[in-house]
């Protein structure tokens, strides 16, 4: 019985410890696999000249991806700056001011919305977000289709609001009570308790929270494709139309056996994203740990 024992736990432990050993070797095998397909575009064009030219003129053989960096940072900028705010404030509220019977409503809500699949987020951004823009461009004296940074970013902000706002609730949700009601018997005010106690000793998981968002807004690409114009070009305000990288992968996978070097620019593409959102987590890691640190 002893001896079956061991022969389980060795095998639950083996198992574990692959099961591990995948996960963590995930990354790199997906970043090597990609860097040989990219390998024939980096022989012919040095890293830098990729990266920092705006000419994409495939057929000529020019692939400068400036305006793709460009038009993903824009959109994933402009969607935290929508997402950051509204998700702190209806995460703290839902924790710390609402009633249960509203927390019990939302948390439905929120599991919908998270569930929901992209498309139909892009559908929504052309039917309702597309024509308000247009209209506000218009308002400001601009010409704009609609099509745009402002419209990506928007819809982006909708698709992510949900994703974020579950997390914070969890980190809010792990402060224990008891120091909250001893902030309070020390005469601490409501929002002062929440400020000092619930905010201030969350910086590392809100800081979290806001990562893992960032990062997945970058990688989005069917809604954001759907109403971000699709215009290479590095935008110059938020409504001009762009081109993020995700949906130069998508909207061109199918061309790019007919072209020479089409395939290994995509290819490139995709290791270029991979590497961001990469730089993406380590920077955040990287803040966590001073704020824990502090």
């Amino acid at each position: 019985m002893q001896f079956k024992r061991q022969i389980a736990d060795r095998l639950y432990g083996s198992w574990m410890i692959v099961s591990l050993a995948t996960i963590l070797a995930l990354p790199l095998v997906i970043g090597v696999g990609l860097y040989i397909k990219a390998a024939p575009m980096l022989d012919n064009v040095s890293f830098f000249s990729l990266i920092f030219s705006s000419e994409w003129a495939p057929s000529a053989g020019n692939f400068g991806f400036r305006p793709f960096i460009a038009g993903s940072v824009h959109v994933t900028l402009l969607s935290f700056l929508f997402t950051a705010p509204v998700c702190l404030l209806a995460a703290i509220y839902l924790t710390q001011f609402s009633t249960r019977t509203l927390v019990k409503i939302m948390h439905p809500v929120i599991d919908v919305l998270a569930g929901l699949p992209s498309v139909i987020y892009g559908v929504w951004g052309i039917l309702i977000i597309v024509p308000l823009v247009a209209g506000a461009a218009a308002f400001f004296g601009t010409a704009s289709s609609g099509y745009s940074v402002l419209s990506g970013g928007i819809v982006l902000a909708v698709m992510c609001i949900p994703y974020t706002l579950n997390m914070l609730i969890e980190v809010f949700n792990t402060v224990p009570s008891g120091l909250k009601e001893a902030s309070l018997s020390l005469g601490a005010t409501r929002w002062e308790a929440v400020k000092h106690v619930v905010i201030r000793g969350n910086y590392p998981g809100i800081i979290s929270a806001f990562g893992l968002g960032i990062a997945k807004a970058f990688g989005e690409t069917i809604a954001v494709m759907m109403v971000v114009g699709n215009v290479v070009k590095v935008p110059g305000s938020p409504f001009d139309a762009a081109y993020p990288l995700p949906a130069l992968i998508a909207n061109n996978y199918g061309e790019m056996l007919s072209i020479p070097m089409y395939d290994s620019a995509l290819m490139f593409a995709a290791l270029l994203l991979l590497m961001i959102i990469l730089f993406i987590n380590l920077f955040f890691r990287y803040l966590i740990h001073k704020t824990k640190r502090q």
